[in-house]
């Protein structure tokens, strides 16, 4: 594969999905990633459906990575890893604060072998305070960093979680593009660092800009939930459902003509950006029981004539056939020797110069024991007395 971070290796000692995802995205962009697992392999191996000895979760979080399963807790073990190490770019680990330590693989150590080793450090809450040492979720995430909060059902206020693991990949995508700076600065300076972030800093970074705004000047804060921008722009048609938003003055007056009420253009309660904010409320069920006259493909011919946002809202299958999906080539299908054909998206960024040649599903458990142990140095005789003391753990296909 080739790809803008060709030539940078990753060792990889994530779980779950936070550090898998990032760094399946560095992955995808050309670097060896080496993927260490304990005997029997992470959490998200034994996660959700299976087919054919592959999780589903698992497959969609390690794309392009190499398996190498082994058992630190046991002194050949830990040696082949930090001689990985010293070939290594980028080391990437999210346990809890304290563990990569207990387990001998602490900063100090690696940097001792590596010098210039970008060492990123993934936490839930981060290295000190009260909470650093709990076990943390997703949800947990959602619950402190206000996401929750911002998802409240408005009527009945009932805070209320979002259906996919947001900070997780949230956190995922912040971190792969902190490494990729970590390492453009080593290339100018030489320097080596250590990269730390947690799930709750990120989440509130992230939400910060439109979420939290009412929190901006201090002394004069406003209500958050009033100064959001979100709306839940939800639409029930007669067959389906839509979204439709109309933000500037010519969106709005599009969205009059296309529900025939071009008397509220001009309606002081509407005129503006400030008066339709002041009055969203009733904006939002004016447009709400205008639109449930209409059939779905009806209404949203009218709002594209009149250059108004707007989209139906597809189920998980509808993506598959959208127009726009299949245009743009997002959704590959693979065939692969084990699994038959499996559907994966492609990397979201493509690069004209650079392009990534290839897409390798995840790998099975310790798929790639021998060929990672043979670059470090290690004879077909180590390896083999390596699986045969219970060093190396590979998975049956």
């Amino acid at each position: 594969m080739s790809g803008p971070l060709t030539g940078f290796r990753v060792i990889d000692l994530t779980t779950m999905v936070s550090g898998p995802v990032a760094t399946m995205m560095l992955a995808d962009q050309g670097a060896d990633v080496i993927k260490i697992e304990p005997p029997g392999g992470e959490y998200m191996r034994k996660a959700g459906r299976q087919y054919r000895g592959m999780p589903s979760a698992f497959l969609s979080c390690n794309r392009n990575k190499r398996s190498l399963s082994i058992d630190l807790k046991q002194p050949e073990g830990l040696q082949a890893v930090k001689k990985l190490a010293a070939t290594a770019d980028v080391l990437v680990q999210n346990f809890r604060p304290g563990a990569i330590e207990r387990m001998g693989l602490g900063e100090d150590v690696v940097r001792s072998i590596q010098p210039k080793i970008i060492f990123v450090s993934i936490s839930g809450f981060g290295e000190t305070g009260p909470y650093s040492g709990q076990r943390v979720y997703d949800p947990i995430i959602q619950a402190i960093s206000g996401l929750a909060d911002i998802q409240r059902d408005r009527e009945s206020g009932e805070p209320r979680m979002v259906r996919t693991v947001i900070p997780d990949k949230t956190t995922s995508v912040t971190a792969a593009q902190a490494i990729t700076a970590a390492l453009l600065h080593r290339e100018r300076t030489g320097e080596g660092q250590h990269v730390r972030l947690s799930m709750l800093d990120t989440m509130i970074a992230y939400l910060w800009p439109e979420g939290m705004s009412g929190l901006n000047f201090v002394g004069n804060e406003v209500d958050p939930a009033r100064a959001q921008m979100g709306l839940d722009l939800v639409f029930k048609t007669v067959d389906g459902f839509i979204t439709a938003a109309a933000v500037a003055n010519s969106e709005w007056a599009g969205l009059c003509r296309a529900l025939r009420r071009e008397e509220l253009i001009a309606d002081p309660r509407f005129k503006t950006p400030a008066d339709r904010s002041t009055n969203q409320t009733e904006r939002r069920q004016m447009i709400t029981d205008e639109l449930a006259k209409w059939k779905s493909d009806e209404i949203l011919e009218r709002l594209k004539a009149e250059d108004v946002p707007c989209a139906p809202i597809l189920d998980r299958w509808s993506i598959l056939e959208d127009e726009q999906v299949r245009e743009n080539r997002i959704v590959e299908v693979h065939d692969h020797p084990i699994l038959g054909r499996v559907r994966q998206p492609r990397p979201a960024a493509r690069f004209d110069r650079t392009p990534a040649k290839g897409s390798a599903l995840a790998p099975f458990l310790g798929a790639d024991n021998s060929a990672i142990l043979s670059e470090a140095g290690y004879s077909a005789d180590d390896i083999a007395c390596l699986e045969r003391d219970g060093v190396l753990h590979s998975q049956a296909t």
